[in-house]
C-alpha cells in the first residue's frame, strides 16, 4: 500500500503498479459518471490573457459557484416540498425569510467546512460535514423557536427543510461536478513526478478517479525549470525521493502544495495517516476498534432500518418465493453457514436462486469447460452460471432481492447493514490468513464497499483490498455513505450476476 501526505486521499499505487493495476481501481467514487479526463483548464484553452494567480483561482471560483448554485437549487426544491406538506401558514413573509436564513446559514457553514469546492474529500466526509452543518442550523432554529413569536410553528418545517436539502444535495452535486468537469474547471492541475512505471499508473489512477479533484500531468523532474508560471499548482512525487531531496526546496517555491507518496510495501496495511512529530515526518497507523458508543449507535441504526424494511419487503419476498417454487419445486429459502464476528458461525438466509442440484451442475461445467473453471477460481462467480434458475434467478441476483431475507440476520444481531460480506469457506480459503483475522474483527454486512463499487466484477485481490480499506477506515459516516450508495448501485446493476 501507499500513503498520500494528504489524509483525504486513498492509498496510491505501489512500485509494482501499472496503469491497469488493482490499485488503480482502488475506491470507486460511485456517485459521479466517468467522463474523459482533461488536463488544461478551459481558460487556458480559450487563450485568455490574465495574471497567473487569477488564472489559477478562476477554475476553483467557477467550481465553487456551480456547487453553491446547486445547494441553492436543492433548498428551493426542499422549500416547495415542505410547502406541500405544511400548506397552512407557511406562505407568509416570515416563513420565507426563515427558510432563506436557514439555507444561507447552512451554505456559510458548508463554505467554512471546506466543501466549496471540496477537492480530495471522500463522499462520507462530505456527508459528515454537511450533516454537522445542518444540525448546527437546526439547533439555532430550535433556540429561535423558543425566543421568537410563532417560532414553534416553524420549527418542524425548518428541520424537514434542512433534512430534505441533505437528501437532494448529493444528486445535484453529482450533476454539478459532472458539468464542471465537462467545462474543464473541475480539479487542480498536478504535476506527477515519479520513477519507473509509477508515473503512468498514477496518471491513470487520477484520471479514472477524477472526482478527487486532481488533474494529473506527467512531468519529469529534469523539466521542472521549464514549466511555465501558469502550470500545475500541485506536485505529486512518488518513487525514490532521495534523488529529489535537493529539489524539494525549489519545488515548494514553485508549487503551492507538494504531496509526497510514501511506498510501504512491507507493512501491508491501508490504515495509514500522516503524523507530525516535532517537525519530523511520521506515519500513524490507525486501528478499526470501535468504541462502545459507536457500536451501540450502529446497532440502533441497524434496527431502525431493518425492522421497518422487513415489513415493507415482505410482500416482494413472498412473490419471489412463489416464482421460485413454480420453476423448481422445493425449499424456497437457502441457509448457508458463513464466518461471522470473532469467527462465530452465521447461518445466512437467502432466497434460493439456483437449482437444487446446483453442485452437480457446477462439477459438470468444470469438467467440460476449463475456461469456466478459471473464471470461478478468480472470482468464485460465473457470468453464465448454469446453476441459476431461468428468469427469476437472474432477476433476483441482479436486483439483490435474494439477499433481503438477511434482514432477519440483522435483527438477530448476527449481521450488520454495512460490513464485509460473509463469504463461504471456499471463498475465504483463497485469502491470506492475516486478512481473514482482520475480517473476523468486524460484523459481516448486508452491503459493503466493494458491493457499491465493483460487485461481482471484483476478483479476489480487489475484494480483499476494498474490504481492508473499509475495515481500516471504518466509521459511522462511512457506513452511512455506503448505505446511501447501495440503492443507486443496485439500480445500476453493474457487475451483478
Amino acid at each position: 500500500m501507499s500513503l498520500f501526505a494528504s489524509p483525504a486521499m486513498t492509498p496510491s499505487p505501489s512500485k509494482a503498479s501499472t496503469s491497469n493495476d488493482m490499485t488503480s481501481r482502488a475506491i470507486a467514487a460511485g456517485s459521479v459518471p466517468p467522463i474523459a479526463a482533461k488536463t488544461a483548464d478551459s481558460f487556458d484553452r480559450a487563450g485568455l490573457d490574465m495574471p497567473v494567480a487569477l488564472r489559477r483561482r478562476l477554475p476553483r471560483l467557477a467550481t465553487s459557484s456551480f456547487l453553491v448554485a446547486g445547494d441553492i437549487a436543492s433548498y428551493l426544491v426542499a422549500y416547495f416540498v415542505v410547502l406541500s406538506f405544511f400548506p397552512s401558514g407557511l406562505e407568509g413573509t416570515l416563513a420565507a425569510r426563515t427558510f432563506t436564513i436557514a439555507a444561507l446559514a447552512a451554505i456559510i457553514l458548508y463554505a467554512s467546512a471546506g466543501l466549496y469546492p471540496g477537492y480530495r474529500l471522500h463522499d462520507h466526509e462530505h456527508l459528515r460535514r454537511r450533516t454537522v452543518a445542518a444540525v448546527k442550523v437546526a439547533v439555532l432554529a430550535a433556540f429561535g423557536a423558543v425566543i421568537l413569536p410563532e417560532g414553534e410553528r416553524l420549527l418542524l418545517a425548518i428541520i424537514g427543510f434542512l433534512a430534505l436539502g441533505l437528501i437532494v444535495q448529493p444528486f445535484v452535486h453529482w450533476l454539478a461536478r459532472g458539468l464542471c468537469w465537462k467545462l474543464g474547471v473541475w480539479g487542480e492541475r498536478a504535476a506527477v513526478i515519479g520513477g519507473g512505471n509509477l508515473t503512468p499508473a498514477l496518471v491513470a489512477h487520477f484520471k479514472n478517479h477524477w472526482q478527487y479533484g486532481i488533474r494529473p500531468e506527467a512531468i519529469s523532474s529534469d523539466n521542472l525549470e521549464a514549466l511555465p508560471d501558469g502550470g500545475p499548482c500541485i506536485a505529486v512525487i512518488a518513487g525514490d525521493r532521495g534523488a529529489l531531496a535537493p529539489d524539494l526546496a525549489a519545488m515548494r517555491r514553485k508549487f503551492a502544495e507538494v504531496i509526497l507518496l510514501s511506498d510501504t510495501p512491507s507493512l501491508k496495511v491501508s490504515g495509514l495517516r500522516p503524523a507530525d512529530v516535532g517537525g519530523e515526518i511520521g506515519i500513524r497507523l490507525t486501528n478499526s476498534r470501535s468504541s462502545v458508543n459507536s457500536d451501540l449507535v450502529r446497532r440502533i441504526l441497524d434496527l431502525a432500518i431493518a425492522i421497518p424494511a422487513s415489513i415493507v419487503v415482505a410482500p416482494f419476498i413472498a412473490i419471489a418465493a412463489a416464482a421460485i417454487y413454480a420453476i423448481d419445486p422445493g425449499p424456497v429459502f437457502f441457509r448457508h453457514t458463513r464466518e461471522g464476528l470473532s469467527g462465530k458461525p452465521v447461518h445466512v438466509l437467502k432466497l434460493r436462486t439456483m437449482y437444487q442440484d446446483a453442485e452437480q451442475r457446477l462439477e459438470a461445467v468444470f469438467r467440460d469447460d476449463p475456461n469456466m473453471r478459471a473464471e470461478w477460481l478468480s472470482h468464485f462467480k460465473l457470468k453464465d452460471d448454469p446453476r441459476v434458475l431461468p428468469v427469476i434467478g437472474h432477476m433476483l441476483r441482479a436486483s439483490s432481492i435474494d439477499e433481503l431475507p438477511q434482514l432477519v440476520n440483522i435483527i438477530a444481531g448476527q449481521m450488520a447493514f454495512v460490513g464485509p460480506r460473509p463469504f463461504p469457506e471456499y471463498h475465504l480459503s483463497a485469502m491470506d490468513s492475516e486478512f481473514r483475522d482482520k475480517r473476523r474483527s468486524v460484523t459481516p454486512g448486508l452491503t459493503g464497499l466493494w458491493q457499491i463499487s465493483e460487485r461481482s466484477n471484483a476478483d479476489i485481490e480487489l475484494q480483499q483490498q476494498l474490504d481492508e480499506f473499509y475495515i481500516d477506515n471504518r466509521s459511522l459516516w462511512f457506513d452511512c455513505q455506503i448505505i446511501l450508495s447501495t440503492i443507486p448501485a443496485v439500480f445500476k446493476r453493474r457487475g451483478a450476476y
